[in-house]
């Protein structure tokens, strides 16, 4: 059974005098292809949205859902993207210190607070971590169209037993980061 992320960090830190209280996740981040994608939510307090979990935890049906209503009822919301190139020129963990799950966000003057495993336990960040799923997946499912021979539809980028053995008969796409190779790609791929 699946736990429901809970508002108990939010309402404390309400307590505390914050009012406006962002909840930022990011998706794609161990892809092979495709972007990073981070979201931000600041919930509304008087708008309890039901079923609000871990986006890893929902099927895709049911985050398409939860993400009309989130960006409905949201306070505010945001999505922001670094691509493939920007991720190879600047490196993974450069280009997702947008998230603020497990992490702080260095040089952001304001004030923070990284949750491990916050997109399990706190509601802002599992509806940020909806929004930037929804988002990504999204994406590429348009690359999936405008390219089918990967697969981007089934396995979103990530390096699936499909995905490998598209990358072996097709080499890289301009979607393909070039700063990622698991070693099971070598294999694959020889190179």
């Amino acid at each position: 059974m699946k736990a429901r992320a809970m508002r108990t960090l939010e309402n404390a830190l309400r307590r505390y005098g914050f009012h406006r209280i962002a909840g930022v996740d990011e998706v794609g981040r161990g892809c092979l292809a495709g972007p990073v994608v981070a979201a931000a939510v600041v919930l509304d307090p008087g708008r309890y949205i039901a079923g609000i979990h871990d986006s890893k935890m929902v099927s895709a049906l049911e985050r398409e859902r939860l993400y009309g209503v989130i960006t409905r009822k949201a306070i505010a919301w945001s999505v922001a993207a670094a691509d493939p190139a920007e991720i190879d020129d600047i490196n993974i963990h450069r280009a997702s210190l947008v998230m603020v799950d497990a992490f702080r966000i260095p040089d952001l003057l304001m004030a923070q607070r990284g949750v491990v495993h916050g997109d399990r336990l706190c509601t802002s960040i599992a509806a940020a971590s909806i929004v930037a799923k929804v988002t990504r997946d999204r994406e590429m499912r348009v690359h999936h169209a405008a390219d089918p021979r990967y697969g981007y539809d089934r396995h979103k980028g990530y390096a699936t037993a499909d995905h490998l053995a598209a990358l072996a008969r097709h080499g890289y796409s301009p979607l393909h980061r070039r700063s990622f190779r698991p070693p099971s790609l070598f294999d694959t791929i020889g190179e």
